[in-house]
């Protein structure tokens, strides 16, 4: 192709393929920042839960879980509630995998059963008493704080319980908080406790009295929203923005534009060299200079 040849405009074929892209873009944005704008959401809910519950008021258990086989209904997840009754403390088991505040280590889970009250049943509930950092070898913690022994009140924040894990993990260990692989994994099974579980484990939060020795105590709940929202606009605004250069590029696309052969092309037409400057137009008369002229032209020649 010749320096001074003009660029060949698109094709129509060439504009709907771009334009076909650009729409395919602008849809993927969107959508992306559709399911931003949904885990904000969600996570706004979450925030709003434990707002209104982690610092509530303790109830009785049975205001949230009225006997066994209870499910924890997801609006009282962190609810406060108080339990009375006792630790299995020989059912102990530990979380694996778990880090609090940052710190690798285990979670103690330990079987409490309630007493029953007004002809009511008794509930074996999982109660996460806190953690205990690694022990030597990495395995298991040095040692395990005991329960405190007898007739104990304790104070929980309602959890539900979480879906079994299929990870192995060592003897008396587990990967996750489901109470029915807690209570297999102690040493008598889960045969003791059937029929009297409910779908939540409780978060310690006080004990009366007080044990011996305490452990390390669970952190708060997470309450950042994180960054779903910006990137809710982040993404609408790519979307935006694909169409907007698609519409100026449609603009630059029928603008006449001037090349650099085109400017060698006026320069050979006019006989002027490369690099010469064109030469600058005779200024014409003025008003007043055509008017001067006229009056000249009236007056009789002088005569010698």
């Amino acid at each position: 192709m010749s320096r001074d040849a003009k660029a060949e405009p698109r094709t129509v074929r060439q504009w709907v393929t771009l334009a076909l892209g650009v729409l395919l873009v602008a849809a993927l944005c969107v959508l992306a920042g559709r399911w931003q704008w949904h885990r904000y959401e969600s996570r706004s809910a979450q925030i709003e839960i434990i707002e209104s519950n982690y610092d509530a008021e303790p109830v009785p258990l049975t205001d949230v879980l009225d006997g066994p086989g209870a499910v924890l209904d997801p609006q009282d997840v962190w609810q406060r509630v108080t339990l009375e009754g006792s630790y299995v403390e020989d059912a102990t088991v530990l979380l694996r995998n778990r880090p609090a505040g940052g710190k690798a280590g285990f979670h103690v889970l330990v079987p409490f059963v309630t007493a029953p009250t007004d002809g009511g049943e008794k509930v074996v509930m999982v109660v996460d008493r806190g953690f205990v950092p690694l022990g030597a070898d990495a395995s298991a913690p040095d040692a395990v704080p005991a329960p405190p022994a007898g007739t104990v009140e304790v104070t929980v924040s309602l959890r539900a319980d979480e879906p079994a894990s299929r990870r192995d993990a060592p003897a008396g260990q587990v990967q996750a908080i489901n109470t029915a692989q807690v209570l297999a994994e102690g040493p008598d099974g889960a045969a003791w406790a059937e029929g009297a579980t409910v779908g939540a484990y409780g978060s310690l939060r006080a004990e009366d009295p007080a044990p011996a020795d305490s452990l390390r105590s669970l952190p708060v709940p997470d309450t950042d929203p994180g960054s779903h929202l910006s990137y809710t606009f982040q993404w609408f605004v790519f979307a935006a923005g694909a169409i907007g250069g698609f519409l100026i590029l449609i603009r630059r696309e029928k603008r006449e534009t001037v090349t650099a052969g085109d400017l060698l092309g006026e320069q050979r037409a006019s006989g002027r060299a490369p690099g010469e400057t064109a030469p600058r137009r005779k200024r014409g008369p003025t008003a007043e200079e055509e008017e001067d002229a006229l009056i000249d032209a009236q007056l009789p020649e002088s005569r010698p």
